[in-house]
């Protein structure tokens, strides 16, 4: 450790701000460590205070629990004694968000978000670079047209199937005066206009205002751009006679803009727990800042370097040349407020707070964006998601940490943006309040079905038995939940001002069911929802071009409230399940084997974030979340006596050795049979039978101190590089 103002910092860490993150920025290195050691000085304690009044809530719910167990039968009775311990805050009323200076890709534009993590360099650049996708490739490489994609040659019947399919779009939200797109032989620009030539004449468009622009010559452009509900599509034209699968209008492809926004993790998707880690981490998040960050791609046998793409120029109707931008808006989750880590050391020889690391450095990192040219935000702004906030004086706490990191960098106020995760029953209930809290800063509210799913069963532990996972999302309160996350947010006055987002889609395989399902986000009224690939990005833009969310929004915030706080607090536990004894192993394998598949990679290989095979072998997105939401459910079936700590102890053993054998082909991965007794399966395990006493539920501080484990025994020179597929975000 390496000594700075009055901490002690990693040497990793410390070489990354000195001889990088402060290049080019009017700071000086020893104004920044004072900054930073000002900065763990001031807010410490209160964060220490905040957690302290997580655990003393917990505890006083606990007792209600233990004194009225089983399902809540009194809502107005279990109202009252929440707001008596200050859980639910006292409500001021009416808010109205104020925020200033949020690019349109946030403030307007409705489209799919990713989530991907930063510590891995070719996963950021493809998320920041999914701004555009192919319509093409993804009806052709998924099964998104109901059929898996063929292995072999390119499959000219497919091929014909994917045009025929993606014309079918183009005719349903641009559909010409008369005939199909799929007969137009060539498209023109006149008068500012857009003409197609088909079999029956020389046609326009139904709605001439969806024409935004072209390349090339107005007679015989290289590429069309039409645009619906603020989103635009790009025909690319080849009139060289290279396109197959007999296109008349000489169509190589179609580009959709697919990732509006994408959100680089430190969070739940990666597993940094030291300063090697953290240090790496925000130097793949500078290179997006400062667009410097490359990555080696090896493919087909060869090696190429990709690099972070650059904006395409077209001429308006107006004969103006307009800009299409080339990457996602980016957007940066920090950790939350309860980590911490020992990649810096405060006076006392305490490791510091992990959330006002990140503060410090992510907005560090991102003012050469904001002070240099601006590619990311135009508007000037820097976009922070804050995750597992519980209510309105921790978003409060958050505010406060980013205006002394404004003032200290000298930036000016209000340049971080918020984005408030709505996964935390005290923010839930009281996100009107959060709102209020960071009125002038929030752009970004959402739900998140895991994490909000693992704080219910931990918050009402001690009410009961939960049900199973699958009937979960059929429990009155969820839908509540996310009808309250919208109502709230557009009463509040974020419609124009930021996101309203919906969560993951966690099958990346299965995108014809993504096609068929996840419209919802859009007709809930949700302006972006999670995607697990660019792929996906692609096909999810479908439904933004289908469905005007503007439009559902306005509709909603005239019809007022849909959930009440009665429906909020119904909570989902059972006085007799009567469940069968298979059902109930059925759903401990399930539990236990995605525990074990997710955390082995996750201590072992330091994998945040991979595609897991459930019990089945069907290939589940796996990350922190889902992690807490099997790990406490397990937790409160033992608690309540549905199983015993014998069956679990049966089941991980015998689910160890499933998951042996669904990592069979990664040479680097490590088995937990027969000794079960390394550090991943001793973890996965602790998850379990100390779920209940674990802060809220989170997996962070039992997966930490394992994973440092790991990374303290193993030869430095020995370092593991996974064979697992790329992780699902991208």
């Amino acid at each position: 450790m390496e000594s700075r103002a009055t901490l002690r910092v990693g040497p990793e860490l410390a070489q990354f701000v000195e001889n990088r993150a402060l290049a080019g920025l009017p700071i000086d290195a020893d104004a920044f460590w004072e900054s930073l050691n000002q900065l763990i000085e001031t807010f410490t304690d209160k964060n220490r205070q905040l957690i302290t009044k997580r655990v003393e809530l917990q505890s006083a719910i606990d007792d209600w629990h233990d004194e009225h167990p089983g399902p809540v039968t009194d809502a107005q009775k279990y109202f009252a004694m929440l707001q008596d311990i200050d859980y639910i805050a006292l409500d001021h009323g009416p808010v109205e968000v104020t925020t200033e200076r949020v690019d349109p890709e946030l403030a307007s534009i409705a489209g799919p978000q990713l989530v991907v993590p930063v510590t891995n360099a070719r996963y950021v650049v493809n998320a920041a670079n999914a701004r555009w996708g192919s319509l093409y490739d993804a009806f052709y490489g998924t099964d998104a047209l109901g059929s898996p994609p063929p292995n072999g040659p390119y499959d000219e019947e497919r091929g014909a199937l994917v045009v025929d399919r993606v014309r079918q779009l183009l005719d349903e939200s641009f559909p010409l005066e008369a005939g199909s797109h799929t007969d137009v032989t060539r498209y023109r620009v006149h008068d500012g206009g857009l003409w197609a030539d088909t079999p029956l004449g020389t046609v326009s468009l139904v709605e001439p205002a969806s024409f935004a622009g072209y390349t090339g010559n107005a007679q015989r452009p290289d590429a069309v751009v039409l645009t619906k509900h603020g989103l635009r599509i790009v025909l690319k034209v080849d009139d060289q006679g290279r396109v197959g699968s007999g296109d008349l209008a000489s169509v190589d492809d179609i580009l959709i803009e697919s990732a509006v926004t994408a959100i680089v993790d430190f969070e739940d998707s990666v597993a940094t727990v030291d300063a090697a880690d953290k240090a790496h981490a925000y130097s793949n998040w500078l290179g997006l800042m400062d667009r410097t960050l490359t990555a080696e791609v090896d493919k087909d046998g060869g090696t190429f370097t990709r690099s972070l793409a650059e904006p395409m120029s077209y001429t308006s109707p107006t004969g103006d040349t307009e800009v299409l931008p080339a990457q996602a808006t980016l957007l940066v989750r920090n950790v939350g407020h309860l980590t911490t880590t020992p990649a810096v050391l405060d006076r006392d020889g305490n490791a510091v707070f992990e959330g006002l690391l990140d503060a410090m450095f992510t907005v560090l990192c991102a003012a050469h964006d904001v002070i240099g040219e601006r590619r990311n935000s135009p508007a000037g702004s820097i976009y922070v998601v804050k995750p597992k906030m519980h209510g309105p004086e921790e978003v409060e706490f958050a505010c406060d940490v980013f205006s002394f990191i404004e003032d200290a960098l000298g930036l000016e106020p209000n340049t971080v943006k918020i984005g408030i995760m709505d996964e935390e029953r005290r923010t839930t209930l009281n996100l009107r309040e959060c709102l209020r809290m960071a009125s002038e800063r929030v752009v970004f509210v959402n739900t998140g079905f895991l994490d909000r799913t693992g704080d219910e069963i931990h918050t009402s532990m001690h009410a009961g038995p939960f049900v199973p996972k699958g009937e979960m999302r059929s429990q009155r309160w969820i839908q509540a939940y996310e009808d309250w996350n919208v109502d709230v947010a557009l009463s509040s006055g974020l419609l124009g001002r930021g996101q309203i987002g919906k969560g993951m889609w966690a099958q990346p395989e299965a995108m014809a069911a993504m096609l068929a399902a996840k419209q919802a986000h859009p007709r809930a009224g949700a302006s972006c929802a999670w995607v697990p690939s660019p792929t996906a990005a692609s096909l999810h833009a479908v439904h933004y071009l289908q469905v005007d969310v503007r439009a559902v929004q306005q509709r909603l915030m005239a019809g007022g409230r849909r959930a009440t706080i009665d429906d909020l607090l119904t909570v989902p536990v059972v006085d007799d399940p009567g469940w069968t004894k298979d059902l109930i192993q059925s759903e401990l394998d399930n539990n236990v084997q995605g525990i074990l598949g997710y955390v082995v990679r996750w201590i072992d290989q330091g994998i945040g974030c991979s595609t897991v095979p459930d019990v089945h072998g069907t290939g589940l997105m796996e990350d922190r979340a889902t992690c807490r939401i099997s790990s406490q459910h397990v937790a409160n079936w033992l608690m309540h006596g549905i199983v015993t700590a014998e069956q679990i102890d049966a089941t991980f053993e015998r689910m160890a050795v499933v998951v042996d054998e669904q990592n069979g082909a990664d040479s680097n991965y490590i088995p937990m049979a027969p000794g079960f007794d390394g550090h991943a399966f001793r973890a996965a395990r602790d998850l379990v039978f100390e779920g209940a006493i674990q802060p809220n539920g989170y997996t962070e501080p039992i997966l930490h101190r394992r994973r440092r484990n790991v990374k303290n025994t193993r030869p430095p020179t020995s370092p593991r590089r996974s064979k697992i597929p790329a992780p699902t975000h991208n």
